[in-house]
C-alpha cells in the first residue's frame, strides 16, 4: 500500500469523524431555570421583529422589538457659519495651541442644539412587552412549584423552548420570530386536556394605548419626534388560536380558559419610510393564523437555515458540553480543556445574531443589534461610527453572510446628501462627511463636544465596510452602485486636507483620534489635533480603493490621476514613536490614558491591511508594542478589537487569551468605559451594559484566527492557538476574491482542504507555512 493511499485513507477517516462530530454536537444555549434578569433571556429575531422571552412559570415577560422603531426625526443641526472659524482653528493647531483650538471648536464647530442628547436626535427603543399570566388548575393562589425545568435556544432552528412540570402536568412553550410569515409565534401546550389558563397583555413604558377589537389585542402609539410630538407610529396586533377551552376579551387583555394548546401570534410594524403598517400587520396576522403551525415552523426553519447552514465548525467535544450554558461559561474561563466546543457555539451564536438582527431592505444592527428592553436605550441604541457599527459587520463576509452587509450600504447611501451639506458648512469642502454618530434620520454633523464629536474618520471608515463587500463578492454591479459613495468620501478628504509645514504631508484638520486625548508640552490636555494616525490610514486606504474601483469600472481617469498624485503626500500607515510604538497622532504626544479603550491608530492593522507581519514587519513589531502597553482588558468591544489585532499579528495564543476575556461571565449592567467586559449568561456581550459589537467582533476574531486573506494570499490557520491544535474542522468560510474555504487539521497541521470558487481561477494560498498557487475548484 503506497504512502499516498494511506494518506488518502487517513484523510477520509478524519472527514468521517468530523461529520460524526457535527452530527453529535448541538448548537444550543440552555438553562435549568427561568431568566432572573433580561440579560438571561433568549434573543430571537427574524431581521425585523425581535423578542426575548424570560420563561417565567406563573408570569412571563416577552420583550418585543421592531428594528425600525425610532423616536426623533430629521433635523438640520449644521452650523452654516462654522467654516468661517476653520482658518483660525487650523492656525492655532499649527502654532501648537491645541487647547485654544479646542475651545474654538466647542464654540463654533460642533452641531447646533443638544445633538445626540436631544429628543429630536431620537433613539432606538423597545416596542414593548407581551405579558402572560398563568393560573394552574389545582394550585389555587399558591405559587406553582415547577419541576424538571428546562429552557433553551436552538441556533440551528432559531427556536426557543421552555418546559416544566406543575402538579403532574407537563407544560411546553415554543417561541420563534418567523422567517416565513414575518410574525412572532408562541405555542403553549399541556400534556393533559384543559390545563392552560392565562391572560395575554401588551404594554410599554410610555406612549401607548391598548384595546381589544373582536378577538384581537392591539397596542398602538406615536413616539416623540422632538418638535411637535408627532413622530413614528407603530402598531402591534395579537391573536390566539386554541385547541379546546375558550377565548374571551377584556378591555386590555385576551383571556384563555381550559385550553390544551394556545398559539399566540404577534404582528407588529411601524410607519418607517411611510409603510402602510396598519394594513400590513392585519394581512400578515391573518395569513399566519390560517397556516398550520407545523407548516409555519418548518418553513421558518428552512428559510433561516439557508443562511445559517452555510458554515460549520468543530474543535472537538469536552466533558462540559452538556452542562447549562451559564455553568459552561464559568468553567471555560478557568480551563478550555474542559469545553472545547464552547468556542464554536459562541462563533455560531455571533452568526445567529447577525441573521436575526438585520435583513436586506431594512436597517443594519444598531448598538444593541435588534434587542432593546428600554425606552432610554444606552447611548440611544444608535449608530456610532468610530468602531461600533463597523464592528457589527466585520464577521458577515468571512462568516458567509455577505448579503447582510447590504443594509449598512443603504444606510451609508442615505448619509451622502446630508453629508454634503455638512462638508460645506464646516469645511467648505467637496464630497460628503459623517462624523462620529448617526441615526436613521441622516445625522452627519459633528457631535456636541469637540473631545469626541470632531472625528473625521466616520465616513471613510464606513467606506471600508462597503469596499469589503466588493472584495469578498467580486460583484461589479454592486461596486458600480457604491462607487459614487466612495468617490464622494474621497472628494471630501482630498478637498479638506491641508499641508503640514513641518513634514509637507497632507492631513486632516481639525480632527481627533476617536475619544482619546493627550498632553501638550505646557501640561494642558487636548483632543483636537491635525492628521491623527487613523485619519491618515483611512485616507490612504480610501484613495487606493477608489483608484482600484475607477480602473475596474473604467471611469474617472482624471479623478484617479488626482488621487494618485495626492497619495504621494499622505502620511505613511504608521510612524514609530521613540519608545517603539505606533504614534496615535502626527506629533508624538504623551497619552492621558495608556490603557484607553480605543486603539484607533491600529486601524491600518485591522480592518485595513496596511500593516502586516510579512509586508511591514517593523510596523507590525511596533503594533505589538502598542498593544502590550494598552493591555488586555476593557469593555467587550475593546477586547474583541484587541483579539482581532493579535490574530492579524498571527499570535494565536495571545488572541485566545483575549477570547477567554470576552467569555468571562458577568452580571454587571452599569455604564462602563474601562476594564471589565465579558458576557452575560445568555452570551450577549457586556460593555457593560449590553452592546452587541462585542459578539460580532469576537465572531470576526475567531474567523481571523483560522483564515486570513488580506495580504494578497489566502492563509489557513494563521493564528492557531495551542488550545485548538489537536483537531479541528471548518466548512464554508469565505475569503476575499469570492473563495469558499473548507479545512481539517490535526496536531496543528492542515491534513485536508478545499478552496472553491464560482468560476475556475488561480489563487495563492499558504498552507502549513508553504506559499503556493493552486486552481480553485468550482463551487
Amino acid at each position: 500500500m503506497t504512502i499516498k493511499l494511506l494518506k488518502n485513507i487517513f484523510t477520509l477517516i478524519l472527514m468521517l469523524y468530523a461529520n460524526h462530530m457535527f452530527a453529535q454536537q448541538k448548537l444550543r444555549l440552555w438553562y435549568n431555570e427561568p431568566a432572573k434578569m433580561w440579560e438571561e433571556t433568549l434573543p430571537l429575531g427574524n431581521g425585523r421583529l425581535g423578542m426575548t422571552p424570560d420563561g417565567g412559570v406563573s408570569k412571563e415577560k416577552i420583550v418585543l422589538n421592531d428594528i425600525t422603531l425610532w423616536s426623533g426625526g430629521p433635523q438640520d443641526a449644521n452650523n452654516y457659519e462654522a467654516y468661517k472659524s476653520l482658518p483660525k482653528i487650523r492656525q492655532l493647531i499649527l502654532e501648537g495651541k491645541n487647547e485654544e483650538a479646542q475651545d474654538l471648536v466647542n464654540r463654533d464647530f460642533v452641531c447646533k442644539g443638544p445633538g445626540s442628547g436631544g429628543a429630536q436626535w431620537g433613539k432606538y427603543q423597545t416596542l414593548g412587552a407581551l405579558e402572560l399570566e398563568f393560573n394552574y388548575n389545582g394550585i389555587g393562589s399558591n405559587q406553582p412549584e415547577a419541576k424538571q425545568y428546562h429552557r433553551e435556544l436552538s441556533l440551528e432552528q432559531a427556536i426557543a423552548v421552555c418546559s416544566f412540570n406543575v402538579n403532574g402536568v407537563n407544560y411546553k412553550r415554543e417561541y420563534f420570530t418567523s422567517f416565513d410569515d414575518d410574525v412572532s409565534v408562541i405555542r403553549l401546550t399541556a400534556d393533559r386536556p384543559g390545563q392552560l389558563n392565562c391572560r395575554i397583555m401588551l404594554n410599554r413604558p410610555e406612549r401607548y394605548v391598548v384595546k381589544t377589537e373582536g378577538n384581537e389585542l392591539q397596542m398602538s402609539g406615536q413616539l416623540d419626534n422632538g418638535t411637535d410630538g408627532k413622530g413614528m407610529q407603530y402598531l402591534a396586533r395579537v391573536n390566539a388560536k386554541l385547541k379546546g377551552g375558550t377565548l374571551s376579551t377584556e378591555n386590555n387583555a385576551l383571556v384563555v380558559k381550559n385550553a390544551t394548546e394556545i398559539i399566540i401570534y404577534v404582528s407588529a410594524a411601524t410607519d418607517f419610510k411611510n409603510r402602510p403598517f396598519k394594513e400590513e400587520t392585519k394581512q400578515v396576522l391573518a395569513a399566519a393564523i390560517k397556516k398550520p403551525y407545523e407548516l409555519q415552523k418548518s418553513k421558518h426553519i428552512a428559510n433561516y437555515g439557508k443562511l445559517f447552514k452555510r458554515v460549520s465548525i468543530n474543535l472537538g467535544e469536552g466533558a462540559s458540553a452538556n452542562l447549562p450554558t451559564n455553568i459552561r461559561l464559568e468553567g471555560f474561563y478557568k480551563s478550555f480543556d474542559r469545553d472545547p466546543s464552547l468556542v464554536p457555539l459562541f462563533f455560531q451564536f455571533g452568526r445567529y445574531l447577525s441573521i436575526s438582527s438585520t435583513r436586506i431592505g431594512l436597517l443594519p444592527p444598531n448598538l444593541q443589534g435588534l434587542w432593546a428592553k428600554e425606552i432610554n436605550t444606552p447611548w440611544n441604541g444608535d449608530y456610532h461610527l468610530d468602531v461600533n457599527v463597523q464592528m457589527n459587520h466585520w464577521p458577515v463576509e468571512v462568516a458567509n453572510l455577505s448579503e447582510l452587509n447590504l443594509p449598512l450600504a443603504e444606510l451609508v447611501r442615505s448619509l451622502v446628501k446630508p453629508g454634503e451639506r455638512t462638508a460645506k458648512a464646516y469645511y467648505n469642502a467637496d464630497g460628503w462627511i459623517a462624523h462620529v454618530i448617526t441615526n436613521v434620520w441622516g445625522f452627519t454633523e459633528p457631535g456636541e463636544s469637540a473631545s469626541w464629536g470632531a472625528s473625521n474618520a466616520g465616513s471613510g471608515w464606513l467606506c471600508n465596510n462597503l469596499w469589503e463587500h466588493y472584495e469578498f463578492s467580486q460583484d461589479l454591479k454592486y461596486l458600480k452602485s457604491i462607487y459614487p459613495i466612495l468617490k464622494g468620501s474621497a472628494e471630501f478628504y482630498k478637498s479638506a486636507q491641508i499641508k503640514d509645514p513641518k513634514s509637507g504631508w497632507l492631513v486632516t484638520s481639525p480632527s481627533v483620534s476617536p475619544e482619546n486625548s493627550f498632553y501638550l508640552p505646557n501640561g494642558k490636555t487636548a483632543s483636537i489635533s491635525m492628521g491623527p494616525t487613523i485619519d491618515n490610514q483611512i485616507v490612504r486606504e480610501l484613495f487606493g480603493n477608489v483608484i482600484k474601483a475607477s480602473k475596474l469600472l473604467n471611469t474617472d481617469a482624471a479623478f484617479r490621476a488626482e488621487l494618485q498624485e495626492k497619495l504621494k503626500s499622505v502620511p505613511p500607515a504608521g510612524i514609530i514613536s521613540k519608545d517603539g510604538r505606533i504614534q496615535e497622532w502626527l506629533e508624538d504626544y504623551k497619552e492621558t490614558d495608556l490603557q484607553h479603550r480605543h486603539i484607533s491608530h491600529l486601524y491600518g492593522l485591522y480592518p485595513a491591511s496596511q500593516i502586516t507581519p510579512t509586508a511591514t514587519p517593523e510596523l507590525a513589531t511596533a503594533a505589538k508594542r502598542t498593544l502590550e502597553v494598552r493591555g488586555d482588558d476593557g469593555p467587550s468591544w475593546t477586547i474583541a478589537y484587541k483579539l482581532l489585532f493579535w490574530a492579524r499579528l498571527q499570535d494565536g495564543n495571545r488572541a485566545f487569551k483575549l477570547l477567554k476575556e470576552i467569555l468571562k461571565p458577568t452580571l454587571r449592567t452599569d455604564i462602563n468605559y474601562g476594564a471589565g467586559g465579558g458576557v452575560y449568561p445568555n452570551m450577549l456581550s457586556a460593555g457593560p451594559p449590553f452592546q452587541i459589537d462585542g459578539n460580532f467582533g469576537a465572531t470576526a476574531g475567531i474567523a481571523e484566527m483560522l483564515l486570513q486573506s488580506h495580504d494578497s494570499f489566502i492563509e489557513l490557520l494563521p493564528a492557531l492557538p495551542d488550545a485548538w491544535k489537536s483537531y479541528g474542522n471548518i466548512k464554508g468560510l469565505k475569503a476575499r476574491g469570492n473563495f469558499t474555504v473548507d479545512m481539517t487539521w490535526k496536531d496543528g497541521k492542515i491534513v485536508n482542504y478545499r478552496i472553491a470558487s464560482p468560476k475556475p481561477q488561480k489563487v495563492k494560498i499558504k498552507v502549513n507555512g508553504e506559499l503556493k498557487e493552486i486552481l480553485a475548484q468550482r463551487l
